[in-house]
């Protein structure tokens, strides 16, 4: 992701404190606090018959990941230890560094705790191993289909899926109700008609807002309303034949440049990323907003909202119509063995594995981190459900998000994407102007790759 900041590196980038957090509940998509000895690499250690293993992530500041290794450490004491090695914020960083060091030999970090969109690359290039025996297809039912589609390339399951996050549509429930309307709009139809009624009879200025900033979150946007009209931009049973220049893909960016061009959206749309859509929101100029679960915890944070949490919906992002389907766009981290370390080291760093995504773990973070968790019972869970809202307002669009296109060459794809989506946003590209770009610059990315 290409922005200088976390908030624009990652979709469903943070600005708050996750202790607050924890009232109304959200999501993450970056933690850790270094935790064990200082210093890479693992093995065992001088006889002692204790295996190290050297773990990465980003930096937390709930302290829940502190904890899962704490308690993990303290459960394996005299057999396992993990390390950590906090990365950069800055998630395509952590991605460079990562990269770097698997081009120089595969590095000393054994297990990373990785974005979503990391794994056909590493996979494709031999870096990360293929876990389909380890995590067997029994075990990958237990967890939600998105997640585990991202960890798949080719005929192999090259991650474990840790925690997730997925595009919603927040709308003003208050404002709908008192224009008349009782539900949310299920179409884009329907919203533009509900944001327009909603805007001319209240203080509202701004219809919807949305991701469209040339960056990976303008990216991960452009395809949902892409994927919302039935299109998409890569064949899912071939990732090398790109299918963008169709219709429906057509259909979907004329849906996003018809935001801007009836008013819906406000023209500057075209520079916002996760903090300005929040802002808009929370300060009550819009009435919808499309944007990760951790908004909806910043409602009751003091100082960032001039609206209350129950004023506030959440629903799954509109359709095309026609009886279509509503995607999101996945968010979240996995977890991926780095192919190079030895035996012994991944052994010891698949026994975290297990213990992190065991149902106590994953619920210890939801509850007390507020990282949405990818066992599918988890959601069923009353004390999470209660502790974590947004999971309750929010599930069908977390349970029906969709990975970004799985290819190798993603990391390339999706600069390409950002510019062209951007450019139809703004309207110096047609939506048939963008998607035939499109088509071409991406088929000669896959096949000059």
């Amino acid at each position: 992701m290409r922005q200088a900041n976390l908030q624009r590196q990652v979709p469903g980038g943070r600005g708050l404190s996750r202790r607050s957090f924890l009232k109304v509940g959200g999501s993450a998509l970056a933690g850790a606090a270094l935790l064990g000895a200082a210093g890479c690499g693992g093995g065992s250690q001088g006889g002692s018959g204790v295996t190290e293993f050297t773990f990465s992530f980003g930096p937390d500041n709930s302290g829940s990941l502190e904890e899962i290794v704490r308690r993990f450490n303290e459960e394996f004491e005299g057999r396992y230890r993990a390390k950590y090695r906090v990365m950069a914020a800055d998630t395509g960083q952590y991605f460079n560094q990562v990269k770097t060091e698997f081009q120089a030999g595969g590095g000393e970090i054994d297990l990373i705790g990785g974005d979503v969109v990391w794994p056909a690359q590493f996979a494709a290039n031999g870096w990360i191993e293929d876990l389909s025996d380890r995590f067997t297809e029994k075990e990958r039912r237990a967890f939600l289909p998105a997640p585990v589609e991202s960890c798949t390339y080719e005929d192999g399951v090259y991650g474990v899926p840790w925690f997730t996050d997925a595009g919603m549509l927040y709308y003003r429930r208050d404002l709908l109700e008192e224009s008349g309307f009782s539900e949310p709009p299920e179409t884009w139809e329907e919203l533009e008609e509900q944001a327009t009624r909603v805007t001319r009879e209240s203080d509202a200025e701004d219809g919807f807002v949305f991701q469209a900033a040339e960056y990976e979150g303008g990216t991960v946007n452009g395809l949902e309303y892409i994927w919302t009209a039935g299109g998409d931009v890569v064949d899912r049973d071939d990732p090398e034949r790109v299918v963008v220049d169709d219709p429906r893909a057509v259909e979907g960016l004329s849906i996003e440049r018809g935001m801007v061009e009836s008013g819906v959206a406000p023209r500057a749309v075209s520079t916002y990323a996760e903090q300005e859509c929040q802002a808009a929101f929370l300060n009550g100029r819009a009435v919808f907003c499309r944007n990760w679960p951790y908004m909806y915890a910043l409602a009751s944070e003091e100082g960032q909202s001039n609206i209350e949490p129950g004023q506030i919906g959440v629903a799954p992002l509109p359709v095309a119509g026609g009886g279509r389907q509503s995607f999101s766009g996945l968010g979240g981290w996995n977890f991926y063995l780095n192919d190079a370390s030895s035996e012994e080291e991944k052994d010891a760093a698949y026994e975290f594995v297990r213990f992190a995504i065991a149902p106590e773990q994953q619920k210890f973070r939801a509850l007390n981190g507020s990282f949405l968790p990818t066992l599918e019972a988890l959601y069923d869970d009353e004390e999470i459900v209660e502790g974590v809202p947004v999971i309750a307002l929010g599930e069908s669009a977390i349970k029906n998000a969709r990975p970004r296109p799985l290819s190798p060459y993603y990391s390339d794809m999706s600069l390409v994407m950002a510019e062209q989506f951007n450019a139809c946003v703004k309207g110096e590209k047609s939506p048939e102007e963008a998607a035939n770009t499109l088509d071409r610059e991406l088929q000669e990315i896959v096949d000059q790759a």
